[in-house]
């Protein structure tokens, strides 16, 4: 999943991941293509964007709180947790919001060239 993430009018809620990463993958490319996968089938997400230049920031959005407390509780995630703190993860911290306005801007798509 690439882009900005299409969410509903609001209100829904977001997680937001800042993380400072350890050297090396260790598997860390496969577990974060996993959990993206996992995430997208979960009841409630609603999508997600990342980026990652040292600092890491992922935000998922998710319909409600309850959403949210079900993808913290599924096994593979909370194993990708664990591993997070063992091996991928000098620091992280995670906040949870609820979004209540959202707005946004997209350029129309640029006219074809003459003669196209």
């Amino acid at each position: 999943m690439t882009g900005i993430a299409p969410t509903p009018e609001p209100p829904y809620y977001a997680v937001i991941f800042t993380s400072l990463r350890t050297e090396g993958d260790d598997g860390y490319a496969e577990m974060a293509r996993r959990m993206l996968e996992l995430a997208a089938v979960q009841p409630g997400f609603l999508g997600v964007e990342s980026a990652r230049e040292g600092l890491g920031i992922t935000v998922s959005y998710w319909q409600d709180e309850e959403s949210i407390r079900a993808w913290k509780a599924v096994a593979e995630h909370r194993l990708a947790q664990k591993l997070g703190r063992e091996r991928w993860y000098r620091a992280y911290h995670t906040r949870v919001a609820r979004v209540e306005r959202a707005y946004g801007h997209r350029r129309p798509a640029d006219p074809p060239p003459p003669g196209a």
